[in-house]
């Protein structure tokens, strides 16, 4: 039930509940297991090798990547060390957006197989719906080679004009992730004087299961529960067509104790 600040509330409609049980209905219910592979040398030199945006990503001929492993020359000049690890964290970073694009590539081209390709991989399914929440709400040309993933993702519930502001914040000075939310959240603070809207308290009471099931899905997106539960509520807002006119009862209501 929702409570507002004046005692009044509304409940929370069964169409509410579903939008967030079905965010985690497909998780599913087994870690695929790692498939044994060739302990060979896994191809990730780039031309050039130079890891930057633009020029390919890859390591530096100096590293030798291994399936489990990441052999490096005993002697290396702090320089060759330093670009390495750079290189490595554009990789990581760059792979969010493979595995969102991924997703949203075989979904469109392979709808009634996709997940069970999935399931035989060593991705999990709840954090690729993650990643490709944020990817939908960000076409390749609105994407920023400097930024990380994870600040796109700061601002993917935004509106576009919002995202564009923060982005463009963030890369002109060279913001962190972190920089990035605290600052967010320092604009959202009322100024002295302002009225400020009544807050809505939102009580849900669900099975202990259910509750690991969606606090699973919001670790998986790297943020607190109540922030994943917003996330998924407003995406399912903006897709969904207009609701009753304020003030006015939602029918379908239920007691979600059980």
């Amino acid at each position: 039930m929702f409570e507002g600040a004046d005692g009044g509330g509304a409940w929370l409609s069964m169409s509410q509940l579903r939008v967030l049980e079905q965010s985690v209905a497909d998780v599913p219910t087994k870690s695929p297991r790692a498939k044994r592979g060739s302990a060979g040398p896994v191809n990730v030199h780039a031309p050039g090798g130079t890891g930057r945006p633009g020029s390919g990503l890859g390591l530096d001929e100096v590293a030798q990547p291994r399936r489990a492993a990441l052999h490096l020359p005993k002697e290396m000049t702090f320089e060759s060390w330093r670009r390495v690890g750079e290189q490595i964290g554009l990789i990581a970073d760059s792979s969010a957006w493979w595995k969102a694009d991924w997703l949203l590539h075989g979904e469109r081209l392979f709808p009634d197989r996709y997940k069970r390709a999935i399931e035989e991989t060593l991705l999990d399914y709840q954090t690729l719906r993650n990643y490709a929440w944020v990817a939908r709400r960000f076409p390749f040309h609105r994407r920023r080679d400097r930024l990380s993933f994870q600040h796109h993702a700061e601002v993917a519930s935004l509106p576009e004009e919002e995202q564009d502001v923060w982005l463009e914040r963030a890369e002109r000075l060279k913001w962190s992730r972190n920089r990035l939310r605290n600052e967010i959240r320092a604009s959202r603070r009322p100024e002295v004087g302002v009225d400020v809207p009544a807050k809505v308290t939102v009580t849900l009471t669900v099975p202990s299961e259910r509750e690991r099931r969606w606090q699973q899905a919001a670790d998986a997106a790297q943020c607190s529960l109540v922030e994943w539960m917003a996330l998924v509520l407003d995406e399912a807002a903006v897709a969904s067509p207009p609701g009753p006119a304020d003030g006015a009862r939602v029918p379908d209501r239920a007691d979600v104790s059980g």
